[in-house]
């Protein structure tokens, strides 16, 4: 179990084609801040059927697809 878990189990419940979220509450749902191993553990999200489509440092958020 990775420290992201529980964000990628919230963005599999979303079961949305996009979601957008800020790293505030990225932070909030996995219960750890978003930092540089959050580029390392992306790769698990695709189990949940998604996957990390931008990361943007000056808005600060981040958004999943869905894989088709």
């Amino acid at each position: 179990m990775s420290k992201y878990s529980p964000l990628w189990e919230y963005v599999k419940k979303r079961d949305c084609p996009r979601i957008k979220l800020s790293f505030g509450e990225i932070g909030r749902i996995a219960g750890v801040g978003l930092d540089h191993s959050f580029l390392k553990y992306k790769k698990e999200l695709t189990r949940y059927g998604y996957q990390v489509e931008k990361i943007s440092l000056k808005e600060e958020t981040v958004v999943f697809k869905k894989i088709d």
